[in-house]
Formats: structure tokens, C-alpha cells, sequence
């Protein structure tokens, strides 16, 4: 799939600037740049809000550029570009509108969003098979690894072997097996060979270039590299995209801002559902087993359950020792009857590591059921340090976001104002947490936010009168100051302080508004849980006078 489209937004264009300037003056950390053209119909458009840039700091490992509006067709040319967080959701990284489709316009498009994500660079990336898209991604991303996009290549290959797919019916199970399934390298070439053979396609020039591509997108060569992959749905093998349901090929550039504010509050809700149930309940331990109650109280909701997998099929996984030089040991470690699967694992027992041949925890980030069999054997009672990944747990948003910087230019200023937006909301977040968990401990939280939001007005009141008392000082007698410059940037420094107390008036109203949320929920809950108590209380009473009946 490449091409050089050329699309318009006619009217629609000015709409999405003046959008965009819209939400920067609401919040200097909301970040948009337009690759010009004079009346703003075909330049392509970025932007990514403080929320966005934020989230790229905690999950910045593993990064998706979603560009399913090109083999979907949709009215409206909206990429985004897509992280995974904790609870193994969707995140979103920045948006797109790509008007052109060329070399340049996906290099500049991959240099500005990295602008706006302070030029940290991804561990992977995972695009379509597009060569411009490649292109862009070697130039601008050149230590990031990239992948092409696996139910992308399935969905490619069945429509251009439609023929062989309609007449023979077991090529498709086949052919996923043999890219899926492969363990090694060398038992992939075999497998591939081997199918094509056997289906008398050895010279179809589709496979032939995804074969010499095979190191960009089949799993058993991409293993030593985090991907998050925790994200594919059981199952259907697809990646959940941030705007499956929000935006499809009906959506017009009228209704697509509308559609993506209601995707960022949709998995907004969701993530503050998910980290509401990872502190308020406690998952059922299946061993007794310290490690397991340790992962319970480090995980989230989600990751616990895929580690506490991996932990429980230790008991049909035995490991056995097969080779034993000094600090380190190897051992075999397979399913009861599977010994043809078997992964090997080396055990340095003096720093408590392990390494699996299966890398599962290279690409996923949680460790595999082999290591742990090795742990169990080894006595290895809780998880060691190395083998917690922190983007996993229920802490990966603690600890500062962005360095300050010191800089006076406006990028440095901008990113000054995330730090402190951010740190504010992880702090207003634990208010809500906190105040969720009883009526008691929600009016303590509420009373300290009640009592912020008034001395914050107080301090814009004073923000306010000091820009007004500096404007008509520098008004009333320029000589006896400094240059015009000085009064500039004065008159910059008092407009910024007036946005950023705005900003975090908002953010206080919004986290009081989701207090009253947490507090209609529990009040629910207990009038729920009274009205339970009375039927049982009935029963209770019925069942005694028909016993002394």
C-alpha cells in the first residue's frame, strides 16, 4: 500500500484552525502545528493536547501510527498516533489530518509529532506496510524499531489470493500457523517453504516481497523488542485503536472534532474505571504462592491476570536442569507431553536472572511461565525487581513527568507548563482516589478542594492587579525602564500567568465535578446495600414465623 494522494478540506480547514487556536488559548500545553499552505485546505495538520503529551511520558515505548482511513476510505484523511497504557488500553499520542500523501509530508508529519513529544524517541513503532511511510519512519526515527502491522499483511495477502483462498479452504489456518506459531527462525523459513510448495505459489511476487520483509513483521523475528502486544485482542488478533466506533468512513471534518472529544472522555472514563478497580478490589489468588500476592498488590487489574497465567502454569511446566557451569545454569522446561515445545532458560543464581528463549518478557514486558517454573524450583519466592515493569503496574504514573528547563523560548515554556499541568492533575487524581473510598474520607477531600479553589482565586484576583498595576508602569514612564522588549516580554509573562491560573481553576472545577460523580456512585451503592439488608431482614423474619408455625 503506497501512493502520493492529494486531498482538500475546503471551509473545513479554517473550522480545524480555529479549533486548534481555540484549545492553546484554553491551555498553552496543547501543542498543533500546520504544514502551511496559503488558505490552510490541503496543508497537513498535528495536534496533540497536554493529556496526550503527558500519557507519552509514562507509555512512550510502544507506539502505533494508525492510518486505517486509507484502507477503509474514509471521507476525512485522520491518522492518529497510538500508545498502550497500563491497563492495557489505548492512549492517545497526537492526530492528524494528512492532506498529502507524500515523502515529505510523512517526514515532516513524523518530525513534528516527535517536536511535540520533546524529541524522545519510541523503543518500537507499528505502521502499515507503506513505503512512504518507511521512509519517514528510518529518517526521523532511525533507533526506533519498526513493524508493519500483522492483520494489516493478512488482510493484504487473502484479497490478493482470493482465488487460492475461495479454493482451498485450509490455506488461510495454514498460513497463519506458519507465521504465528513459529518458534525459531529456522522452523519459520521451513514452514514457509514447505506451504508454499505445497500450494504451487513458490513465484507469487506478493509473497515473495513479504517474505524479504519477514524481519519487519513476522513475531519469531521481532521477540527482543517491547511492543506492548498485550493491546491484541484474544481472539480476533487485531489491535483496539483509539477511535474504533468514533470515527468511520461516514465521518465528515463538520463532525470530526465533536467525535474526537467524545473518544478521549470515552477512554478517559474507562482508564479512571480501570484504576478505580485495581485500588478498591483484590483479585482471587489461585496459589499460595508470595510471588502471586506480591504481583497482586504491584499490578493492575489487567497485567495481574496475565502474569498470574503465566504463575499457574508453572505446576504443568517442570524445569529441569540440563547444564550447570559455574554462576549460571540451563534448564529445559516444557508441558507435560509437549517436550517438542520445550524453551530453555539460563538461570544466574547468584544475581537471581534469568533469560528465556522464548523472550516473552522482551516483548511484552510481563515474565513467562518457563522463568517462573525456574523460581519455583530455585526457591525464588517473590518477583525480582528487574522482572517488574513499572509501565505495567498501578504506580506508572507516579514520579515527575518533564525536567523544567530554565530556557526562556516559547517551546521550553510550553513544556514548563505541562510539568506543572500534570503534576497538578496526578495530585487532584489521588484527591479523588482517595475521597472515593468513603463518605468520610470524600468530604475531607472535598473540604481541601474547596478551600484550593479559593485560594487560587485569590491568587488570580492578585495575578489580575499586579498585570494592571505593571501595564500602567510601563505606560506612564517608558525611559525609566528598559527597552520595549523588557515591557513585551512583561506584558507575555503576565497574559501567560493569567492562563495558566485559568487552567488550573478548570482543572480544580473538573476534579470537583468528578468528586460529585464518586459521590452519587457510592451513595448508590450504599442505599443498594440497605435495600438488601431489608429483604434479607424480611426473609429472615418470614423464615422464623413459618418455623414456629
Amino acid at each position: 500500500m503506497s501512493g502520493g494522494r492529494q486531498r482538500t478540506l475546503g471551509g473545513g480547514g479554517q473550522h480545524v484552525l480555529d479549533y486548534l487556536k481555540r484549545m492553546q488559548a484554553e491551555n498553552p500545553a496543547f501543542f498543533y502545528a500546520v504544514q502551511s499552505d496559503s488558505d490552510h485546505s490541503s496543508g497537513n495538520i498535528f495536534w496533540a493536547d497536554a493529556t496526550a503529551r503527558m500519557n507519552y511520558n509514562y507509555f512512550k515505548d510502544a507506539v502505533i501510527f494508525d492510518t486505517t482511513y486509507r484502507t477503509n476510505h474514509y471521507r476525512v484523511p485522520f491518522a492518529s498516533f497510538i500508545g498502550i497504557n497500563h491497563h492495557g488500553q489505548p492512549v492517545l499520542f497526537g492526530c492528524a489530518l494528512i492532506l498529502n500523501e507524500s515523502e515529505s509530508s510523512f517526514i515532516w508529519l513524523f518530525q513534528t509529532w516527535l517536536q511535540a513529544m520533546s524529541g524522545r524517541y519510541p523503543v518500537s513503532i507499528t505502521t502499515d506496510p507503506d513505503r512512504l511511510i518507511q521512509v519517514a519512519v528510518a529518517q526521523v526515527l532511525p533507533h526506533t524499531r519498526h513493524r508493519f502491522c500483522k492483520s494489516t499483511i493478512f488482510r493484504e495477502t487473502k484479497e490478493k489470493l482470493g482465488g487460492l483462498y475461495t479454493s482451498h479452504s485450509t490455506f488461510e489456518t495454514e498460513f497463519k500457523k506458519c507465521i504465528n506459531e513459529s518458534e525459531t527462525s529456522d522452523g519459520f523459513e521451513s514452514h514457509w517453504h514447505s506451504l508454499l510448495q505445497r500450494y504451487y505459489i513458490m513465484d507469487n511476487e506478493w509473497l515473495q516481497s513479504m517474505y524479504n520483509a519477514r524481519q519487519q513483521w513476522v513475531p519469531v523475528y521481532m521477540r527482543d523488542t517491547f511492543f506492548g502486544d498485550f493491546a491484541v485482542n484474544e481472539g480476533s488478533g487485531s489491535l483496539t485503536l483509539f477511535f474504533d466506533g468514533f470515527v468511520t468512513e461516514a465521518t465528515t471534518i463538520q463532525i470530526l472534532l465533536k467525535q474526537y472529544e467524545k473518544a478521549v472522555v470515552s477512554w478517559h472514563e474507562k482508564e479512571l474505571k480501570a484504576d478505580f478497580d485495581t485500588t478498591n478490589t483484590m483479585p482471587i489468588l489461585k496459589t499460595p504462592s508470595p510471588m502471586e500476592k506480591q504481583a497482586a498488590n504491584l499490578y493492575t487489574r489487567r497485567m495481574f491476570k496475565k502474569f498470574q497465567e503465566e504463575l499457574v502454569e508453572t505446576l504443568a511446566n517442570p524445569a529441569t536442569k540440563i547444564d550447570d557451569t559455574g554462576t549460571v545454569a540451563t534448564y529445559r522446561v516444557a508441558k507435560f507431553g509437549e517436550d517438542h515445545k520445550a524453551h530453555a532458560v539460563n538461570f544466574n543464581s547468584s544475581e537471581a536472572k534469568a533469560s528465556c528463549s522464548c523472550q516473552m518478557f522482551e516483548y511484552s514486558g510481563i515474565i513467562c511461565r518457563h522463568i517462573l517454573a525456574v523460581f519455583r524450583a530455585k526457591n525464588v519466592l517473590t518477583l525480582p525487581s528487574p522482572y517488574i515493569l513499572k509501565r505495567w503496574t498501578r504506580n506508572a504514573k507516579s514520579g515527575a513527568v518533564l525536567d523544567e528547563r530554565s530556557s526562556d523560548s516559547p517551546s521550553n515554556s510550553r513544556e514548563s507548563v505541562t510539568v506543572r499541568y500534570n503534576n497538578l492533575r496526578q495530585e487532584a487524581i489521588k484527591y479523588v482516589e482517595e475521597g472515593a473510598k468513603s463518605i468520610h474520607i470524600y468530604n475531607v477531600a472535598m473540604k481541601a478542594l474547596q478551600e484550593a479553589a479559593k485560594k487560587v482565586a485569590s491568587m488570580k484576583n492578585q495575578g489580575s492587579r499586579a498585570m494592571h498595576g505593571s501595564s500602567l508602569a510601563n505606560g506612564g514612564s517608558q525611559e525609566m525602564h528598559a527597552t520595549e522588549e523588557n515591557q513585551t516580554a512583561v506584558f507575555q509573562s503576565a497574559d501567560e500567568k493569567e492562563k495558566k491560573i485559568h487552567e488550573l481553576s478548570a482543572e480544580l472545577d473538573s476534579t470537583n465535578q468528578r468528586c460529585e460523580v464518586y459521590r452519587a456512585n457510592l451513595l448508590a451503592v450504599l442505599r443498594d446495600m440497605e435495600e438488601q439488608k431489608l429483604k434479607l431482614s424480611v426473609k429472615v423474619q418470614s423464615a422464623r414465623l413459618s418455623l414456629k408455625e
